[in-house]
């Protein structure tokens, strides 16, 4: 997986406050020691800042995002991310990614910005849950996906984990898929 042969162009999408750090920088990092040109976007640009202190430059609002300019698409949780779940510009960019055939990757609460957005009908995926919160799975379900409570689930060229748990595994599926 160290190979530096993996010339895919890659979008991260995070909430600009309290996105789950190791989700974050644990699969960018596998991402681009694989050789992946790794962009961020957010609600808005600038210094974006995680849940455990983590910061990061946001280079593109997600206004400007064109999922086909890019091989992979993925969807960051952590707390923050429940501010993208009903966001009208993730769905946009969810919808254009599964239209142009692209890898679309989603960890922990993300996978419900995917389900919201109507591109998990009839597929396999995970998402976080605890035992005080399902809620997550439930707008998988209701949505039409076919939850499995798996740490990481690949279906077709779509990619979901469970949490930060799962960040380093998710991060290699993705690799995996992108030089599929």
């Amino acid at each position: 997986m160290e190979s530096k042969n993996l010339n895919k162009k890659v979008l991260m999408i995070i909430a600009f406050q309290n996105f789950k750090d190791e989700e974050y920088f644990v699969p960018k990092e596998i991402l681009e020691k694989a050789g992946a040109l790794v962009l961020t976007a957010s609600t808005q640009k600038g210094t974006a800042l995680g849940v455990s202190g983590g910061e990061t430059e946001v280079t593109l609002s997600l206004n400007e995002v064109k999922a086909g300019d890019f091989d992979g698409v993925i969807f960051i949780g952590g707390p923050g991310a429940s501010v993208l779940i009903d966001n009208t510009e993730g769905h946009r960019i969810a919808k254009e990614a599964v239209a142009a055939e692209k890898i679309l990757g989603a960890i922990c609460i993300a996978p419900a910005i995917l389900a919201k957005a109507g591109v998990l009908q009839g597929k396999q995926a995970t998402v976080w849950s605890s035992a005080l919160d399902k809620s997550a799975v439930e707008i998988l379900r209701n949505n039409g996906a076919v939850y499995q409570d798996e740490k990481v689930v690949v279906d077709g060229k779509i990619v979901t984990a469970d949490g930060p748990a799962a960040a380093s595994e998710f991060g290699q599926y993705l690799v995996r898929v992108l030089t599929q």
